[in-house]
Parts: C-alpha cells; sequence; structure tokens
C-alpha cells in the first residue's frame, strides 16, 4: 500500500456528457450517467463501428506499452488525456515488466482524478493529476510529475485517442512538439487519433460532438494531421496505421463492421 496523499474535492458535472465516460461504456465500464450513455448511443446510428473502435484502441495502447517497457526499456510514462481507469491501465501494463516503472495519468475530466484515487493507494510509483493536457509548462512542473518523472532519462509521452480532443485554434501538433522539446533524446511519443477519409463523416461528428460536449471537442482529422504531429521524430515500424494494425498479437481483435472513421497513429522516437 502506497503513502497516502491528500487530493483535492471533485466536482462532476453529471448532466453534460464526457468524452471520458462516453469510452468507459464503450469499452462496457460502469463509471458512465444517462447523459453519456444517450450521446454514445446517438453517435452510433451514424457510425456504428464505434465500440469496436474503442475496444481496439485500448489494446492498441496495452500493446504500445508493453512494447515500449520489453522491447525499449522504458520505465517512465506520461499519459495525457488518460480517461478513466479500466482494466489492464499503463500502470499495470508497465509494472508487469517493471514494478519500479513509473506513470503519471493527466487528464482534465474531475471524475478522473476522482477514480483516480484508487490508483494513488495502489503504489507511490502511480500518481494521477487534473490538468489541461494543453499545460505543458504546468504538467512539467507538478509536484507529483516531479517526483516521479526524472526528464534526464528517456520518458514515454502518450496522446492516445485525445488529440481529436483538442481544437485546431489551440495547435494541437504544436503541444506534440513541446512535449517532445521537453525530453530526452531516446525518448518515445505515442499518438493516435479519430481519422475519417469521408468529409461528411468528419463534419457530422465533429459537429455532434461539439453540441453534445458544449465546446468541449477539437474535430476528426486526416491521416496527414497525424503525421504532420510527429514531423521531425523517427516513425517507428510499422509505421502510422489503423490501430488495430498495429503490431498485433493475433488476429483476434474485433473487426469494425464499417470504416467511417478509424483511430489512426503509431510509435515514433526522439533522436
Amino acid at each position: 500500500m502506497g503513502q497516502h496523499r491528500e487530493l483535492p474535492s471533485v466536482e462532476i458535472d453529471s448532466a453534460v456528457p464526457s468524452v471520458a465516460r462516453m469510452y468507459d461504456y464503450y469499452l462496457g465500464g460502469k463509471d458512465n450517467y444517462a447523459v453519456d450513455r444517450e450521446a454514445s448511443d446517438e453517435l452510433l446510428k451514424t457510425v456504428p463501428s464505434t465500440k469496436e473502435l474503442a475496444v481496439n484502441n485500448r489494446r492498441f495502447l496495452r500493446r504500445v506499452v508493453r512494447r515500449l517497457a520489453e522491447d525499449y526499456g522504458i520505465r517512465q510514462f506520461l499519459d495525457h488525456g488518460s480517461g478513466l481507469p479500466t482494466q489492464d491501465n499503463v500502470h499495470q501494463v508497465a509494472q508487469r515488466v517493471d514494478p519500479e516503472s513509473r506513470v503519471v495519468y493527466i487528464d482534465n475530466d474531475p471524475i478522473v482524478l476522482a477514480h483516480g484515487r484508487a490508483l494513488l493507494e495502489e503504489n507511490d510509483n502511480t500518481a494521477v493529476i487534473q490538468a489541461d493536457m494543453r499545460d505543458t509548462d504546468g504538467i512539467f512542473g507538478h509536484p507529483e510529475v516531479r517526483r516521479l518523472i526524472d526528464f534526464d532519462q528517456p520518458v514515454a509521452a502518450l496522446f492516445v485517442s485525445v488529440l481529436h480532443c483538442i481544437p485546431d485554434s489551440s495547435d494541437p501538433a504544436g503541444l506534440v512538439r513541446r512535449v517532445a522539446d521537453r525530453l530526452a533524446p531516446g525518448s518515445f511519443l505515442v499518438v493516435c487519433q479519430l481519422v475519417s477519409e469521408d468529409r461528411a463523416t468528419r463534419d457530422f461528428v465533429t459537429d455532434y460532438m461539439d453540441r453534445s460536449t458544449h465546446g468541449r471537442w477539437g474535430r476528426v482529422r486526416e491521416e496527414h494531421d497525424v503525421e504532420r504531429f510527429l514531423d521531425g521524430l523517427e516513425i517507428l515500424e510499422p509505421g502510422l496505421v489503423e490501430v488495430s494494425t498495429w503490431r498485433p498479437d493475433g488476429d483476434l481483435g474485433p473487426k469494425q463492421r464499417t470504416q467511417e472513421w478509424i483511430e489512426f497513429g503509431g510509435l515514433a522516437r526522439k533522436p
């Protein structure tokens, strides 16, 4: 049992759908409200493979963390926009490889911090902070980040299925660059986000999510947008792909029945 650390009280808005809680619902979790389920079910009418997409994205997260820990020796992880705890979280995957692996989860949803209390009690190598992932200075200067992460050593910074929550006006590519610039050479960045090559799908989902979440959303992008996020970094095999095809363990993942949109991304290394 880790040392107890005091956390601020949190206020949870159950009247507006939350992206984190919608994702939890698609994964079969119980940490969601009727408003989240209604928004999720409405979205499924237009993009019916969203549940399979969410499950495959979670499987990608587990695979890439395991590969980072096993194949590349990474022992420090910053998970931006981590979402609600579910089975096989980043710290559980990484600490199976090395119990001393250190993980900081970052999210601006108060419910994530509330549920993160259990993680904070679980071990001293895991922390959850409530912060806007665009606030790079605040995150890197946060006491829990400074306690756990040694930025003189390689770090894996994760942006898994979160950059579509950031509008173009907030410059998501600039966010990834700012984080990469602060990391030691040999660090890694994991990036994936919702993309569609169909303009009607991009416009519909972007508008629907923006209205449903009261402006707490960015947009569905195109593959070339994600490629631009990783300019100047070494993109590792198999490149940027639909995430269920990124170094798969087998052919057991749920198949998307339709391809209106996909999770697209991969793994990059800072030279």
